[in-house]
């Protein structure tokens, strides 16, 4: 039996969560992981996982041999890459996902000024507004807008991002600006269906959170759209603040209702715990984060 072998085996079924999951993620028939599991505790002696229809869990000799067989895993992993000049050199391919508008408005420029630094790194770039699984996507950093779930996702903080609503300073003229949140059941409101639902819209007095009715004349899947059609006069529109930041600047959008935008929401780069991270992966963060907090500040 491959020891290293099994440990990282293990490693994937417990991070997968079942052994189908593992199979899939490894690419290898469930029965081989399966029996290779039970090789390993018939090595060991000793019980590891308990099997469900659907999913598994640690005992106790599973979770303290997991610890162990991750910090081993790392350290053969770190000898690896010290070895073949890795820790010398930045190199090897990073894929990096983000929000579809944030990615393009904010993280793309950084990554090319990155690729400019480190000739021997290729990125692959996945902007998507669907949150992926790092794990079975094979995804090395995202970058997360929203409260984190507890998960064993190491998070960096970059800053932080608003809810706000918006209109062009015509509709303005036309229909007057809402001062107080019932003003909005009588205006025209594009729907971001992404962030807001189409019959209310969630906003904060100080105290609580407010859902509070709307009369949506346009919904749209994609917050340039709604960007666009609020800056064409068609109504009030919700995105997050870095979204408009461009219209605002140019005066083609003015925030409407500042004083009832609910609590900002973090933003963080987020990827998977392991042992010493790759120096490709520690030189990304180092370069990215500095300068997606100064965009963000």
């Amino acid at each position: 039996m491959d020891r290293l072998e099994a440990m990282a085996l293990l490693v994937a079924v417990a991070e997968a969560g079942s052994l189908s999951a593992a199979a899939r993620q490894l690419r290898a028939p469930l029965a081989t992981v399966s029996r290779k599991v039970a090789e390993l505790e018939a090595h060991l002696n000793a019980r590891l996982l308990i099997r469900t229809n659907r999913q598994v869990q640690l005992t106790e000799t599973g979770r303290d041999y997991l610890a162990a067989a991750r910090e081993i895993l790392g350290r053969v992993e770190e000898a690896e890459r010290q070895a073949a000049g890795e820790y010398l050199t930045p190199r090897g391919e990073l894929t990096v996902t983000a929000p579809i508008v944030f990615g393009r408005l904010h993280l793309l420029p950084v990554v090319a000024e990155f690729l400019q630094a480190f000739p021997e790194i290729t990125l692959r770039l996945v902007l998507g507004d669907r949150l992926s699984n790092l794990i079975d996507d094979h995804i090395d950093a995202a970058l997360r807008i929203g409260n984190l779930p507890d998960s064993n996702l190491v998070a960096t903080r970059l800053g932080t991002t608003r809810r706000s609503a918006y209109a062009s300073p015509d509709y303005l003229k036309r229909c007057g600006t809402p001062t107080k949140l019932a003003d909005l059941i009588h205006h025209d409101c594009v729907s971001f269906e992404n962030m807001t639902p189409s019959k209310f819209w969630m906003f904060h007095d100080g105290k609580r959170d407010m859902a509070v009715p709307v009369r949506t004349r346009l919904s749209v899947t994609t917050a340039e759209a709604a960007i666009d059609a609020a800056i064409a006069g068609t109504g009030i529109t919700r995105v997050l603040s870095y979204q408009a930041a461009k219209a605002v600047a140019a005066g083609t959008l003015v925030p409407v209702l500042e004083a009832f935008e609910p609590p900002a929401w973090p933003i963080h780069f987020v990827h998977v715990a392991q042992g010493a991270l790759p120096l490709k992966m520690r030189a990304f963060l180092d370069f990215a984060t500095p300068r997606l907090r100064a965009k963000l500040a």
